[in-house]
């Protein structure tokens, strides 16, 4: 029964551990954006920011991994990633910290401050607070506040069974012989360094060995050599994402394999070469202090903490050197590809705010190739270019790429547990690139229209030419604000996109309308409408799409779902600012009237 309740305690404490770590990154979700967002080559802003996330997130393991995602995807530079991980190792520690206030000892010789800092005297009341806020609370952010509670109290329950299970052990000459053993440097170190890769989180062998210091059993000297350990077992999850990872992600890995490895020798090494000098001048006997106290949960912590900021210590003039170490394992280069579809990795998606920013640079970049590309080709009507028609399909080609890339992003993300928010974010970024991509195709049919323009030797009349003009012009303002939006998320001026687009409506049944007096004055052919009408449309067509983008952005903007058809239908019967806006586009894209007074 005491093997299951040490199995059902530390079941307990990672789920708890897991389920905190996920309400606070979805807590935290758009500051996390910012603090990721802050990259620097600063290395104590690096340092700072590793720091920073670690705390939030609960697990320098799950920092790390992130890292190895920014490097891999050239987010990150290799220098600035040192610096992170080295900060991700300190922030680390806080659990540790948490953990230990199972160790706070109560009875009659308490202080009533320490007694009410038991866990046991407040965490029923944490996990019934956490459970109303998860079940009745209709704001995500309280939720997951509610989950954070919850997860915290989840994970000290884990610890009391954990601890309550092995207390049985006390006095235990068996359990005690078997820890004599890992006073030996190199076995404690193996054990630790197994364990924490076993689990695959190092404050969870933290929090097993706090539990296990209950027995009064472990001492300092065979906790220090099992708590540094731990501190390399736990690079085996950075190690493992890397497998997939390039030649500048694996050099992350291994860079923090370097750091921990080389922090324990050098320490470790240090401890027992200090303690050997001070044992043969006789001054003071360190082993035999360390042999005799017996090391508690508090203790536990600080050793851990101590350990962490000494290895920083150590390290911090040397990242340079620690760079080149990393390089010169990991030898070679990677074959160039595209930078913004290498943004896209997948080790960001158990950080979902990250992966969302990093899909929307990648859109941002979608909709700069789409709108330019679109742009060339309305310029090919003043002067054809075969060159540049080359270059349009190509760039077609590429943003179909994107849409691939990015939709299936999209769709992993969206397979995540995110805020209602974050979610219908996700689902608008489907939308738009859908737009993006064929906005794009247009741009490709359009060149096919001045080809045929220039195969067939056709040429628009000098009022035909002049009322295309007008429309391209539109089309290219509308583009241009659609683009601005969406790149600046800026909300105001996507409103401006529905007025334009509803003049673009109208100026292309007025130029077809033109074309047909045009014809019954037998000064324009058949032909010539057939090629007009295809433009017309792929221009109508083309600001269609940037509705639909304005639209999503608009609904983005509000936070809410609309009806966004119901919505647009509202504004332009009864907004001010939309008849407004729709009548200085109306004026300064009116079609000349000198065509039509010679008629």
């Amino acid at each position: 029964m005491d093997i299951l309740g040490l199995v059902c305690g530390l079941a307990l404490f990672l789920y708890g551990m897991d389920a905190m770590g996920a309400g606070l990154k979805k807590s935290a979700g758009g500051k996390l954006k910012t603090i990721l967002g802050k990259l620097t080559a600063s290395k104590f802003k690096g340092f700072l920011l590793g720091l920073a996330v670690t705390a939030i997130i609960q697990s320098s393991s799950a920092t790390t991994v992130m890292v190895v995602g920014f490097v891999n995807s050239g987010t990150m530079l290799l220098s600035q990633a040192i610096s992170v991980i080295m900060g991700a190792n300190v922030g680390t520690a806080v659990t540790a910290w948490l953990t230990a206030l199972n160790g706070i000892e109560g009875g009659a010789d308490a202080t009533a401050f320490l007694s009410y800092l038991k866990p046991d005297s407040w965490m029923p009341i944490l996990a019934l607070i956490g459970m109303c806020l998860i079940m009745f609370a209709k704001r995500d952010k309280t939720k997951n506040v509610g989950t954070i509670l919850m997860g915290f109290a989840i994970l000290m329950v884990g610890m009391t069974l954990m601890s309550d299970a092995v207390s049985g052990l006390k006095n235990n000459e068996d359990f005690t012989q078997i820890l004599l053993l890992f006073k030996n440097p190199i076995l404690g170190v193996l054990a630790g360094t197994a364990l924490t890769a076993i689990v695959q989180s190092s404050s969870a062998s933290i929090g097993i060995l706090q539990a296990l210091s209950v027995t009064g059993a472990i001492s300092y000297a065979t906790a220090i050599p099992i708590i540094l350990g731990q501190n390399i077992g736990t690079c085996v999850t950075a190690m493992i994402s890397s497998i997939s990872a390039n030649k500048n992600g694996k050099r992350t890995a291994v860079a923090h394999l370097y750091f921990n490895v080389i922090g324990v020798a050098f320490w470790l090494l240090m401890y027992y070469l200090v303690g050997w000098i001070f044992g043969m001048t006789g001054l003071i006997d360190i082993f035999e202090i360390a042999n005799g106290n017996t090391i508690n949960m508090w203790g536990i912590a600080a050793v851990h903490t101590i350990f962490k900021l000494l290895a920083v210590g150590l390290m911090w003039p040397f990242t340079k050197l620690l760079e080149k170490l990393a390089t010169s394992t990991i030898k070679g280069s990677d074959k160039k590809g595209d930078e913004y579809t290498a943004m896209l990795d997948e080790r960001l998606l158990e950080t979902p705010s990250v992966a969302i920013e990093n899909a929307r640079i990648v859109a941002c970049k979608m909709s700069e190739i789409s709108f330019g590309s679109f742009r060339k080709s309305i310029g090919l009507f003043e002067k054809y270019d075969s060159r540049l028609m080359d270059e349009i399909r190509n760039e077609e080609d590429k943003v179909d790429i994107y849409e691939d890339e990015l939709g299936s992003y999209l769709v992993k993300i969206s397979a995540k547990p995110l805020p209602e928010s974050d979610s219908a974010d996700v689902t608008k970024f489907l939308h738009m690139i859908g737009d993006f991509e064929r906005i794009s195709d247009h741009a490709v049919n359009v060149i096919e229209s001045v080809e045929e323009m220039r195969d067939k030797n056709v040429a628009f009349s000098e009022y035909g030419r002049a009322d295309l003009k007008v429309m391209c012009d539109a089309v290219n303002e509308i583009i241009q604000i659609t683009e601005e939006a969406f790149v600046n998320s800026d909300f105001q001026k996507a409103s401006l996109v529905e007025p334009l687009e509803q003049v673009v409506d109208e100026l292309r049944d007025q130029i077809k309308l033109r074309h047909t007096i045009r014809l019954q004055k037998s000064l324009c052919s058949i032909e010539h409408g057939f090629i007009l009408a295809d433009i017309l449309t792929n221009l109508e067509r083309v600001s269609d799409h940037c509705s639909n983008i304005a639209g999503c952005l608009i609904e983005m903007s509000k936070n809410e779902k609309l009806d966004i058809h119901s919505y647009l239908h509202d504004i332009k019967e009864a907004d001010e600012a939309f008849a407004e806006n729709h009548k200085m586009y109306a004026e300064k894209y009116a079609l000349s009237t000198v065509f039509m007074d010679q008629q």
